[in-house]
């Protein structure tokens, strides 16, 4: 009976498994979308697995309502399908949300909801992929990594939290500035959401105080009436990086003013340079600084304790505040569950640097990790598109080597294959 019971339990366990053909995509977000779209442009099928319960859902659940995209949006449209002609310069993010919708309707990308990875680690006997989910495990010869450098929130520790009275919430749950209307507020970080939220904060009558803990490049939207980054990229095909950074600097003091005077001191490192070396992006004001300048959004230095009302800070002053917003960034959850792999670092980033971290050993592809927003995202789908399409049809059996397989669905439920009925009826009938 031990051996029976022990058959029906791997009976169980393969009744859970699920090939895939092409590759498993961890991710629904914009990443996760434009890779399956250009893999689907090269006869590649492909599976989506994506922990909520819809696609973007970092910009559909944890983003401000007053965002918008920061740079123009043909800096972000991702491959194959362009935004609508309609929308404005900089889109909203609910038109970003349509757009994104309308993306995954158009190249038919349908991904498995709910469907949170615990496990991904790759089979050195079998040479594939096992993607291990709470419900099953999917398993392919690829897999790409799509949750992106911002899958979780970062939460700092900050003496005295615990004590503080009033909410402490961090700007992926921040909605509108409206909930703190004549309120005390202070924002920790002084990055684009640290600005915005601040800015939000100011035009719906509450008091922000806007923490700055290190140097941060300031620069205007757009210069002469174009995209200030547009400009960047122009002109770096012609000039040195450094000399685009004065120039960048240049415009910037001359339109915004010396903003080390308001508190936002200025690295030594240029802002491109900074951007290419750290990952750490300028900020691109949108009206916060003429707020600052007002005294409407108050600049602080670090802040040393919280307590039950109010907050110390590091110059010694102190003062009382109702609420507490956290700016302080997401960070990437890769290495929570991809396992056995050291392509990554322990906070979650390829360890080849761009541009050729988009593709690891044994099948592995990361997408998303360049730190040059969407359209670095765009450039690693269309080369990983490449890459394993050139393998798909150098070897068009490597679609083939699992026995649950069929002509048409990219993936295969082994429940229902002829192969797994015969064996739960021996299964069944073996000790009858």
């Amino acid at each position: 009976m031990g051996y029976c019971k022990q058959q029906e339990q791997e009976q169980e366990k393969m009744m859970k498994q699920v090939w895939v053909h092409g590759p498993i995509i961890v991710g629904a977000g914009p990443s996760g979308l434009a890779t399956a779209a250009c893999l689907s442009q090269h006869g590649v099928p492909s599976l989506i697995l994506e922990k909520s319960d819809c696609i973007a859902s970092l910009w559909q659940h944890k983003t401000y309502d007053r965002l918008k995209l920061h740079l123009a949006k043909n800096f972000c449209q991702l491959p194959l399908l362009g935004f609508p002609s309609n929308f404005p310069k900089y889109p909203t993010k609910h038109q970003f949300i349509s757009y994104l919708e309308s993306y995954a309707l158009h190249f038919s990308i349908q991904p498995k909801f709910k469907q949170a990875v615990q496990k991904a680690e790759f089979d050195t006997i079998t040479g594939i992929w096992r993607v291990q989910t709470q419900d099953q495990e999917y398993n392919s010869r690829w897999i790409i990594v799509a949750t992106g450098e911002n899958a979780e929130p970062v939460i700092p520790e900050i003496a005295g939290m615990e004590k503080f009275n009033g909410p402490i919430i961090h700007t992926s749950v921040y909605k509108s500035g409206s909930e703190f209307k004549n309120q005390n507020v202070l924002v920790v970080g002084c990055g684009n959401s640290g600005m915005e939220v601040s800015l939000d904060l100011c035009r719906h009558s509450a008091i922000p105080h806007m923490v700055v803990r290190n140097t941060v490049h300031v620069l205007p939207r757009e210069m002469f009436g174009m995209s200030t980054f547009g400009i960047a990229m122009a002109l770096l095909k012609w000039f040195p990086l450094k000399l685009v950074d004065k120039f960048l600097l240049l415009v910037a003091s001359f339109t915004l003013g010396n903003t080390d005077q308001l508190g936002l001191r200025r690295p030594k490192t240029g802002p491109i340079e900074l951007k290419n070396v750290t990952g750490k992006t300028p900020v691109l004001d949108v009206g916060t600084l003429s707020q600052i300048k007002l005294g409407k959004i108050k600049v602080t230095e670090g802040v040393k304790e919280v307590t039950r009302k109010r907050v110390k800070f590091m110059d010694g002053q102190e003062k009382e505040f109702e609420s507490i917003i956290l700016a302080t960034g997401y960070k990437s959850n890769v290495p929570t569950w991809l396992k056995g792999c050291d392509f990554f670092t322990k906070d979650g980033m390829p360890k080849t640097p761009f541009p050729n971290g988009w593709k690891g050993e044994n099948g592995l592809y990361t997408v998303g990790f360049t730190g040059r927003g969407l359209l670095g995202t765009a450039s690693d789908a269309v080369k990983i598109a490449k890459h394993i399409a050139e393998q798909w049809m150098t070897n068009k059996d490597c679609n083939k080597s699992s026995p649950f397989r069929n002509s048409t669905d990219n993936y295969v439920d082994p429940s229902t294959h002829w192969l797994s009925k015969i064996r739960g009826w021996l299964l069944k009938n073996e000790f009858q």
